[in-house]
């Protein structure tokens, strides 16, 4: 019965240590890890569904899943890309 509450707060952890400062919802990730270490099994609840950030849906199976990223259109063609028109 001990097992599963510490698995998750040790999951909790290292996915809140592992994950960027600017993609952290809700408090600051430092203190994410001090609510995790000191209240595991809500600590931990809490950061997988409201400190986490959101994966992207889909990637290849068994890899880690992309994060959120702004969206930037790439240029259509070669009249729309800026990197081009300065070269002319």
């Amino acid at each position: 019965m001990v097992v599963v509450p510490l698995a998750m707060a040790i999951y909790a952890m290292v996915d809140c240590v592992q994950t960027d400062e600017d993609q952290v919802k809700g408090l600051p990730k430092v203190v994410w890890v001090f609510v995790i270490l000191l209240f595991p099994i809500v600590g931990s609840i809490a950061w997988l569904i409201a400190g986490r950030p959101s994966p992207l849906i889909g990637g290849p199976a068994g890899s880690r899943p992309r994060f959120r990223q702004p969206r930037q259109r790439p240029p259509r063609g070669p009249d729309d890309d800026p990197d081009f028109l300065k070269g002319l």
